[in-house]
């Protein structure tokens, strides 16, 4: 019997394009659509212009690795997110985002989807991650935000609304219709 062998941080480096280590495997993620796309940079921009205004924490858009230490997974890639730890240079921020924004693409639907978004957001607050953004910019509910201290209710935003994402970033708010444009 052929056993695929582990793969690793390492392996995970060398990998072009967007890829997360979960289960000892690489789980390649596929390019997004535009609207995910565009949804997911107008948050990173606006999580900019708040760490520059405040010189707290650092804005990061899609494709930006982060090493976390779980049993089983070691990386996070998400659309958006805001980090407050130190800079890594070439490599991976150590340690999970404090906010961490996950933009549906066309095949994040469905029950296997839902668990699979479910399970990830568990994983980012085990790691620290204190509220996670679920985007659907084809339901009603655009954005529900989930906080680690309450993760089995989010807060519902629609458009015409104004999104936060406290407590991990405090007095940050960005209208929902910046998404949906």
């Amino acid at each position: 019997m052929h056993t695929k062998p582990r793969a690793t941080m390492k392996d995970l480096y060398k990998v072009e394009g967007k890829a997360e280590l979960v289960h000892a495997e690489i789980v390649e993620m596929p390019p997004s659509g535009a609207d995910p796309s565009v949804a997911g940079f107008e948050i990173a921009v606006n999580l900019r212009e708040y760490a520059r205004q405040t010189g707290r924490g650092r804005a990061y858009p899609d494709g930006t690795g982060f090493h976390v230490n779980l049993p089983h997974r070691e990386s996070f890639s998400p659309d958006a997110a805001y980090h407050i730890g130190p800079r890594a240079g070439m490599r991976f921020l150590e340690g999970a985002p404090i906010f961490a924004v996950e933009v549906r693409s066309e095949n994040d639907y469905g029950p296997a989807a839902e668990r699979a978004i479910q399970a990830k957001r568990a994983d980012y607050f085990a790691c620290g991650t204190q509220v996670v953004w679920d985007v659907d910019l084809l339901n009603e509910d655009v954005i529900k935000v989930y906080r680690a201290s309450d993760p089995d209710n989010p807060t519902i935003y629609r458009r015409g609304e104004m999104a936060e994402a406290e407590p991990a970033v405090p007095g940050w708010r960005m209208a929902v219709n910046e998404l949906c444009r």
